[in-house]
């Protein structure tokens, strides 16, 4: 019997053809099983994320089973999407979901969600009857190399992205962020993740402005919270404690004139600005106003590079121990 594992991820794919391969959440077990009942497939776990789609199979024989599962996985699909996949077998596929369930596969190294997310797939093929004693076995050992990582080493300790590191130095400035108002200039990518990782944090109010005045209404809708007009966003600085700023615009969008002019309404409370856009979106001297904490897209990403840099030495330490665990 031969283990085979056909993916893809975010650094073999973009998201438009993830997407195309992703599997809905409720939907991981049945297919599982239609993968499992395939000829010369015997066991299947199916796990799909924002990030990753992974199919893994016991077969009778290594070419058959590939064949049959690659044969499965193009119908409906052209030739361009399926040469985003990879594949591993044997040896190289065990080290590999060994890898992802500690978070060493991951988009932020270390992150612990992945952990559930293969907890979640594994259970619903076990429930749907698509798994046997092979992948039973393969699943909870890599369970318990997880944590034993987790356990012994500082792989998960830090932030590595720049969305992170903006959240811990809110957490920092403000305590805690429950209550807090976020503001978003610019509905870009970035800035959207900054603000969701907010708002799981605590952040309860959000304000979306963008040029584009439907943009900043699907945004504020998608995320719970409420858009204004471009032309008339600087009255939510006197509400504000976080401004996160990515527009694309030549000139500085938020001035320290803009800031001094609300201080006083603001009862002079601390207002933490994000500015992820390049050019930058943000006046430099508007972060010399005494209770103004600014930090731009560098000084984000130094942040992190520390963090990642920090984190970089635990993962021989991990790759060893997966090794002994193999």
């Amino acid at each position: 019997m031969e283990l085979i594992c056909i993916g893809l991820n975010h650094e073999t794919a973009p998201v438009e053809v993830r997407e195309h391969f992703a599997v809905p959440a409720e939907q991981l077990g049945d297919r599982a099983c239609e993968i499992a009942a395939l000829s010369c497939l015997g066991e299947s776990v199916v796990l799909s994320t924002c990030n990753r789609m992974e199919i893994y199979v016991v077969a009778e024989d290594a070419e058959e089973g590939t064949v049959a599962l690659w044969d499965h996985l193009s119908q409906g699909r052209d030739e361009e999407a399926m040469k985003h996949l990879y594949q591993k077998s044997g040896n190289e596929a065990r080290r590999h979901l060994f890898r992802l369930v500690c978070g060493l596969d991951s988009m932020v190294l270390g992150e612990t969600e992945i952990f559930g997310q293969v907890k979640q797939a594994y259970k619903q093929a076990l429930e749907s009857g698509a798994t046997k004693g092979i992948l039973n076995q393969l699943f909870q050992k890599s369970f318990s190399v997880g944590k034993r990582i987790r356990t012994h080493t500082s792989i998960q300790i830090g932030p590595t992205s720049v969305g992170s590191v903006a959240v811990d130095l809110a957490e920092k400035i403000f305590g805690k962020l429950k209550g807090c108002h976020v503001m978003i200039i610019g509905a870009g990518e970035t800035s959207r993740k900054v603000a969701m990782s907010m708002l799981s944090r605590g952040a309860s109010n959000l304000t979306v402005t963008n040029r584009s005045e439907q943009r900043a209404k699907d945004l504020a809708a998608e995320l719970g919270g409420k858009s204004v007009p471009f032309t008339d966003w600087e009255k939510t600085l006197i509400e504000a404690d976080v401004v996160v700023s990515s527009t694309g615009s030549s000139e500085p969008v938020l001035r320290a004139a803009q800031i001094e002019a609300v201080r006083g309404k603001r009862k002079y409370r601390s207002l933490f600005l994000i500015d992820i856009a390049v050019p930058r979106d943000i006046e430099s001297a508007a972060g010399e106003i005494e209770e103004v904490y600014l930090y731009d897209m560098d000084m984000l990403q130094k942040l992190a590079g520390d963090a990642r840099a920090s984190r970089q030495l635990q993962v021989d330490i991990c790759e060893q121990m997966i090794e002994e665990e193999l």
